[in-house]
């Protein structure tokens, strides 16, 4: 199963569900996870309301899901995107109508990252039809709605760990015997800035990969072949063990769909540098080389 679908697969599948399954089923559930990383609270600058802006305008049908409040849990020593509850996601999930048995396509701005949080979540948990709208809303030329969904509620029961998860130190031990992918821009891999964490750097053995080039200028990813040659160059192999991290989780979520779709397998390490920085006794590289 392809983990993106295209605005016009998804227009197709809305318009026309595949009529060997039962009525209404193969009508995919669509969630509404846009969210911006804010940095400029202390300028006075308000932050990103997705759910503003889901009431402006979205997909019909499409609920709001709140990554903050839904896709992790509070913020703290374990990072500041960490798992969520696995009860709290389930129940999320269920009143955004997730059901076992019907796909569930995932959008965000356009940016992709936090539709990929939600994807892999769910795919984590265990559901197993989940996919990223390729481009976010900003793709999609269809009808539109506002205001608040109201769906049916849903059946989902998460069952964690069908997708690999990295901790500190398995992040550690990767990055010495397989590949290590640092999501970040280049400059906070080499701690030339950092604007949220408290350490500048990466995590010794890392290789610096920022999940922006995987993407096109409309915010696409990059076609399967390109994504393939694109990680080989980075060190990724065929049976190479790989994993990803980022700030806090996120991002390189996106990176673990690139991936995907490029047809490797990779943990992520969710609590990524904001758990890693945290901790002082966690070593730190900085320059442009992995040591």
């Amino acid at each position: 199963m392809n983990a993106i679908i295209s605005a016009s697969e998804l227009a197709a599948l809305l318009a026309d569900p595949a009529p060997e399954r039962p009525a209404g089923s193969a009508a995919p559930v669509l969630l509404d996870v846009r969210w911006q990383l804010s940095t400029a609270t202390a300028s006075g600058q308000a932050p990103f309301d997705g759910r503003a802006a889901h009431a402006a305008g979205h997909l019909p049908g499409a609920v709001y899901v709140d990554l903050d409040a839904d896709l992790a849990g509070p913020p703290g020593p374990a990072g500041r995107h960490p798992l969520p509850d696995v009860e709290h996601f389930g129940a999320a999930m269920r009143a955004a109508g997730v059901r076992e048995d019907r796909p569930v396509v995932v959008y965000d701005g356009g940016q992709g990252w936090a539709a990929a949080r939600a994807w892999w979540l769910l795919r984590w948990a265990g559901h197993p039809d989940v996919r990223v709208l390729d481009g976010g809303i900003a793709a999609w030329d269809g009808p539109s709605a506002t205001g608040a969904e109201e769906p049916e509620p849903g059946d989902f029961r998460p069952r964690p760990g069908a997708l690999p998860l990295l901790d500190a130190d398995g992040a550690a031990a990767l990055a010495r015997t397989g590949v290590l992918l640092d999501a970040r821009a280049g400059e906070r891999y080499r701690g030339e800035v950092e604007p949220i964490d408290p350490v500048g750097g990466h995590i010794p053995g890392a290789v610096s990969a920022p999940t922006t080039e995987n993407a096109t200028a409309a915010g696409t990813l990059l076609p399967a072949a390109e994504l393939a040659d694109r990680f080989k160059a980075l060190g990724v192999t065929e049976g190479t063990e790989v994993g990803v991290y980022c700030g806090s989780g996120v991002s390189a979520a996106h990176q673990v769909l690139a991936l995907a779709v490029a047809g490797v397998p990779a943990a992520l390490y969710v609590g990524s540098w904001s758990e890693w920085s945290a901790d002082p006794g966690r070593p730190v590289a900085v320059g442009p080389d992995r040591q």
